[in-house]
């Protein structure tokens, strides 16, 4: 986790953190249908079905957007949004070369 607490970084890449200040009801209600949307992307590719994918996908949107994982960034500080780059490209280069032992 970067150390302003919104990214993730998987294999070098920022991804965006779900919200600290969602309920965690909330939360656990957006996780769920995240999950349910994605098996439904699933069956949909299962049956050959454009259409269900479509809306699926869709759902899956909805849910990372609730969660604040996409859509307008969750923080209020005009910090742009890095989700989806490379960490060394950022400047979280300095932190993740320390975290990673790369070299700069």
């Amino acid at each position: 986790m970067t150390p302003d607490g919104r990214y993730l970084v998987v294999r070098g890449r920022l991804w965006r953190r779900t919200r600290p200040d969602l309920d965690p009801a909330a939360r656990d209600a957006l996780v769920a249908a995240l999950m349910d949307a994605r098996r439904a992307v699933k069956a949909g590719k299962a049956a050959g079905n454009p259409d269900a994918v479509a809306q699926a996908r869709r759902a899956v949107d909805a849910a990372k957007c609730g969660l604040g994982e996409r859509g307008p960034v969750w923080w209020d500080d005009g910090a742009p949004d890095l989700n989806r780059h490379m960490a060394h490209t950022t400047p979280y280069a300095d932190w993740f070369a320390r975290e990673t032992g790369a070299a700069g």
